[in-house]
């Protein structure tokens, strides 16, 4: 049975920082296409950034360059989602996706991903 569990959410104010962690099991790490998810109350489910197996990252969504770093550790079956300078519109549930790929690319639709998580709320609010 694969599972897929996310965690490090919380409450901080703007400019704060933040890691979420996701961690799975039941499926073969080393060989997932992983990527971070975020949706706001009322808003589409929009792709946050996307790491290949072999941990080649990629940024999906331009308001979070250079403040939001993804990277994953294939020893320990964890990836990581390091936010920071953290603004209100950051404000989402973050998911973790995860998908069988071993291509030097990774998907930015959460169509592609077949594995998903129950999400961890992150808040922005002074």
């Amino acid at each position: 049975q694969v599972q897929v569990v996310e965690s490090g959410g919380g409450s901080v104010q703007p400019g704060g920082s933040l890691r979420l962690s996701c961690t799975t099991s039941g499926l073969k790490f080393d060989h997932q296409t992983m990527a971070w998810f975020r949706q706001a109350p009322g808003k589409e489910r929009e792709g946050v950034a996307c790491i290949t197996a072999r941990g080649r990252p990629t940024t999906l969504l331009p308001s979070v360059e250079g403040r939001f770093a993804i990277s994953r550790d294939n020893v320990k079956n964890t990836m990581y989602l390091q936010m920071n300078s953290l603004e209100p519109g950051d404000t989402a549930m973050y998911y973790c996706a995860a998908t069988p790929n071993l291509g030097d690319f990774c998907y930015s639709s959460r169509w592609e991903y077949d594995h998903w998580g129950q999400g961890t709320q992150v808040t922005v609010s002074s």
